[in-house]
């Protein structure tokens, strides 16, 4: 579709925004409000803590369990495991993008981690444990704004959720306790099995994934990909958020009365976060043009690469932390910070297809 200057210089910018669902487009404003109630149970009812703390299983309570678990499944349901065959088509490109999401994105977090919270071990191994969680969602939504590739962004999105289930554990006690020790951080790192992050990775990713392929096998047989695709996922896909929120707001309940103690706690996170999600995507463009790879690879490699899974983070935090620790908070503030920055990126991306890449055309199909 081709439009007139005139037209294009005002609602090709906004329409990016406007094909976020109401959801989507809100979902740092859902997160706050979300947060806000937390804090005001907390501090109206100090009580709920040991409500929430009998009806637990070890250190998780049952009911934010099973709000993890479905935070998890909906968005697991979505991927699109069928198309995994496709990676032997774009070995290259599948090499890059492996190491993008699984040497160096960790790094980079890691760095971060300890050059902001150098003292704050809690916070830090937040952080670390959120640049382990490869994104598996919301890359979709980025990769289809910035008209990056959306076939090979969904083998991606199936590689890094079957990847995570072998990688994670390991990864994370590398990180948390090994290079730590190589580094001599032995005094502040903190005191972990890898057998603990394996089972919540098992429960809170396992459990939904299983759960997830099933589902999309099932009725993909049963009743077909349009229906599937148009009717199932339009109203599964948005419980998720549903499971998200419900356990910030007991995550925020259980934990308000230091949060209002300690306000810039949440600044200490947001400043590492956003310099994360900013330098892997222009480490990733750039790595990406250095492989001459096209616009629409390059934007999907990017994207994947700055993106994180916050659900799985969350629910790692949690299961082998606690909620009221702050290695979840820290994993909460996650997409607070990424939504926003993401959209920014989107636009940023674009702007890069047209100076770098000679791209005429916008994800929007505009002209420009």
């Amino acid at each position: 579709m081709t439009t007139s200057s005139r037209v294009v210089a005002q609602p090709a910018a906004k329409s990016i925004v406007g094909q976020l669902s109401l959801l989507d487009r809100f979902l740092p404003l859902w997160i706050f409000l979300a947060m806000a109630v937390g804090v005001g149970l907390g501090a109206i009812a100090p009580g709920i803590k040991d409500v929430f703390n009998a009806l637990s299983i070890g250190t998780v309570s049952l009911p934010i369990a099973i709000g993890l678990l479905w935070m998890m499944y909906p968005v697991l349901a979505k991927v699109k495991y069928e198309e995994l065959s496709k990676i032997a088509d774009a070995w290259r490109q599948f090499s890059v993008s492996l190491a993008l999401n699984w040497i160096i994105g960790p790094v980079v977090m890691f760095a971060m981690a300890w050059i902001f919270l150098p003292n704050e071990p809690g916070f830090r191994t937040g952080l670390i444990i959120t640049g382990l969680a490869r994104c598996i969602a919301m890359v979709l939504i980025w990769n289809m704004l910035a008209g990056g590739d959306s076939e090979y962004c969904a083998v991606l999105v199936a590689l890094n959720s079957v990847f995570q289930i072998v990688m994670y554990s390991p990864l994370a006690y590398f990180y948390l306790k090994i290079v730590p020790d190589w580094l001599g951080f032995q005094g502040t790192v903190v005191q972990i099995t890898m057998w603990a992050i394996a089972k919540s990775v098992l429960i809170f990713l396992g459990i939904p994934l299983a759960a997830g392929i099933i589902t999309r096998f099932y009725f993909l047989n049963r009743k077909g990909r349009e229906w599937y695709e148009t009717r199932l996922m339009p109203r599964l896909g948005p419980t998720a958020l549903i499971g998200l929120l419900f356990t910030i707001v007991v995550m925020f309940a259980m934990q308000g009365d230091r949060i209002l103690a300690q306000p810039l706690d949440v600044l200490k996170v947001a400043i590492p976060l956003l310099v994360y999600f900013i330098l892997m995507f222009f480490l990733s463009f750039g790595l990406s043009m250095a492989f001459k790879f096209n616009y629409e690879m390059a934007a999907t490699q990017s994207f994947t690469a700055a993106s994180n899974n916050f659900e799985l983070a969350i629910a790692v935090a949690v299961g082998t932390f606690t909620i009221a620790s702050q290695e979840a908070l820290a994993t909460v503030i996650g997409p607070l910070i990424e939504v926003p920055v993401l959209i920014g990126l989107v636009y940023v991306s674009l702007w890069l297809g047209r100076v770098a890449f000679g791209r005429q055309q916008t994800a929007l199909g505009v002209t420009q």
